[in-house]
């Protein structure tokens, strides 16, 4: 369980998108796995399991963080403050707010997989869906975001032929 806590807490930082917060869901996550140690189905898998805790965490809190303000971290702060010139932290302002417009499954996907490096395989049994319904919510969280940010990505080989044979008609 201690050499998945970096995963976890990069999870929980993209969802939360605050430190303090993502160190409270990971330990929140880890008390919450303790608890339940014997309800853990040896031979399944753990990562899934521990990812699965800290979503839920994350979506059954988020109903009461909605009523609370906090600003630890200087967000609201930094909202009314004046916008920063260096470009890259513009375009990260931009991607993190396009993020957060992605449908909350979608968002679940790319984050799993790509944020947390999380497979494929793992990310469905946290979500409890197929493995293909996972890639195709990651390759849409991708193509979505790209177009929100104004980022064209290069495309399959199987994209490039598709366009060819509808221009063709």
């Amino acid at each position: 369980m201690l050499e998945l806590l970096p995963r976890l807490r990069s999870y929980a930082m993209a969802l939360s998108r605050s430190g303090v917060e993502a160190d409270d869901l990971v330990q929140e996550t880890v008390l919450k796995a303790l608890r339940a140690k014997d309800r853990f189905e040896p031979g399944t898998n753990l990562v899934a399991w521990l990812f699965k805790i800290l979503r839920n965490t994350f979506y059954n809190d988020s109903a009461g963080r909605r009523h609370t303000v906090q600003d630890v971290e200087g967000r609201h702060a930094e909202q009314v403050a004046t916008a920063p010139e260096q470009e890259w932290r513009l375009r990260y302002a931009e991607m993190l707010k396009a993020l957060s417009m992605l449908r909350p499954h979608h968002r679940d996907a790319l984050l799993m997989v790509v944020g947390s490096g999380l497979s494929y395989e793992a990310a469905a049994e946290v979500f409890g869906c197929p493995v293909g319904t996972v890639k195709s919510r990651v390759r849409r969280a991708r193509d979505q975001l790209a177009l929100m940010i104004g980022y064209d990505l290069p495309q399959s080989p199987n994209q490039a032929h598709d366009e060819t044979v509808v221009a063709l008609g």
